[in-house]
């Protein structure tokens, strides 16, 4: 257990993490461990009227018809069957999937779908009871989703501006994993700002076969990313990255008056990762890219950082997991103007266990930002700071990334505790950096923010007279 420990003052709180980073799961609480117990007092709980609604606000999105789940959640006769295992995933946080210690660092975000505790336990109460159904008038209208073949994000902005698609590849039913890095040409003939992207296989078998796609932008333009920001970036060269796809993460939608900038003569670089499933499949993946009108431009231009966890020797990243060990990494990377941070995105493999992203401020004080504790590679979960919550840092602020990987037996995603793991694209192999989309902003803007701030809590302070 030591080694996942260590003790960093948060601020001037005086809060150290050698508790809070334990990457076991922690013992049931008082009220996991009473609740959903009868009470007389307590009005009966029912599918149609209590379970109903959390199932479509938080996991219908997936568990419907045609969507990623295994199984359906929307009537009661398809959830019925997995009421037992309703309850267990949702008392041990496993679903809706979250992965965030939800005791440290900001805890505000635009696409949190976990559970409050208030609603595990009807969810508990429920099953417990015998998971009765209720009166069939108490069942709220069905949710309308959209089709699973159209872009979600039609529904906000309308049809894309562009569709780019790569070249198509074949997966045979056995073999290898393989990354496919077509390009493809951006059809532009002046440059153009864009305020969201959506990337997603091509076909509902794609996704049997895709476990990631990266879109990186190449384009001619001066190497910008280099004089705002200082450290060890798996992907620091050129523009930067448009977007990765992942199973947890379908697009990015920039924060207003922010933006990317396509300019004419640009591509995109793909990486699909592929894997076989015993069936020949044949795909490719596509980009949407929604842009903002022509003539307005966004007063600020964000970044996707690759902030590694690890070292880089001579342009190499180094890690290096011994055979039934547990491992800490860390490192170090350096903002040289004031920055919002829009988002946490770990990206670790099979051994990967826990990732936190701190800041430690000019003046010497630490602050926790995000710690996702259990890691789980199945779900390449996207953190996304609610705009009120995203942290706004100063020049000179030094991005720490700390991960720790589990090469133990007692990993259950482990296929081999004893081979030595290093750096590499294969599952097998390790990685340890955290996806961060980073907006640069003025000093003048820095300061202006620190000004409304401290007017804020001056006013949320002042306690009217009786």
């Amino acid at each position: 257990m030591n080694a996942y420990r260590r003790s960093v003052s948060l601020g001037t709180l005086g809060i150290t993490l050698a508790a809070l980073l334990a990457l076991t799961m922690p013992a049931p609480t008082a009220r996991a461990q009473t609740a959903g117990k009868p009470d007389a007092t307590t009005p009966q709980v029912t599918f149609t009227k209590d379970v109903a609604p959390i199932l479509q606000e938080h996991c219908q999105e997936c568990h419907r018809t045609g969507a990623m789940a295994p199984m359906s959640l929307v009537t009661f006769e398809e959830a019925r069957p997995w009421a037992k295992a309703i309850k267990q995933r949702v008392e041990t946080r496993t679903m809706p999937p979250w992965h965030l210690d939800r005791t440290v660092g900001i805890q505000h975000f635009k696409n949190d779908p976990s559970l409050t505790d208030a609603q595990i336990d009807t969810i508990v109460r429920w099953v417990n009871a015998g998971a009765p159904q209720g009166d069939p008038k108490d069942m709220p209208a069905p949710k309308q989703w959209p089709d699973i073949n159209q872009w979600q994000l039609a529904k906000q902005f309308g049809a894309p501006d562009l569709v780019i698609d790569s070249a198509p590849y074949t997966m045979p039913a056995q073999g290898q994993d393989v990354w496919w890095k077509p390009t493809s040409e951006i059809p532009l003939n002046e440059p153009r700002w864009v305020r969201a992207v959506e990337i997603r296989p091509a076909t509902p078998d794609g996704r049997r076969i895709m476990h990631h796609v990266l879109a990186r932008l190449q384009q001619d333009e001066p190497d910008l990313r280099k004089t705002l920001f200082l450290g060890s970036d798996a992907n620091s060269d050129g523009p930067g990255m448009l977007m990765e796809w992942a199973i947890g993460k379908n697009y990015d939608v920039y924060r207003p008056d922010t933006g990317k900038l396509l300019l004419p003569g640009s591509h995109i670089l793909w990486e699909l990762h592929l894997h076989s499933i015993g069936e020949e499949i044949t795909d490719h993946a596509q980009l949407a890219i929604y842009f903002y009108p022509k003539g307005q431009e966004p007063k600020h231009r964000t970044y996707l950082m690759s902030y590694t966890a690890n070292p880089v020797e001579n342009g190499q990243l180094v890690l290096d997991i011994p055979p039934n060990t547990l491992k800490e990494t860390q490192n170090f990377h350096v903002l040289k103007q004031p920055a919002i941070l829009e988002n946490f995105q770990p990206h670790m493999h099979l051994r990967g266990k826990a990732m936190s992203m701190e800041a430690i401020l000019p003046d010497g004080t630490t602050r926790m930002l995000s710690y996702v504790d259990r890691f789980n590679f199945n779900w390449m979960i996207n953190y996304v700071y609610a705009d009120d919550a995203a942290p706004v840092l100063p020049a000179g602020t030094v991005l720490r990334i700390t991960a720790w990987h589990d090469n133990t037996a007692s990993n259950r995603n482990n296929p081999d505790p004893n081979q030595w793991v290093g750096w590499g694209e294969r599952t097998v192999d390790e990685m340890s950096h955290a996806w961060v989309n980073v907006t640069p902003i003025s000093e003048e803007e820095y300061q202006s923010y620190l000004a409304k701030k401290k007017s804020s809590e001056v006013a949320t302070s002042i306690v009217p007279s009786p």
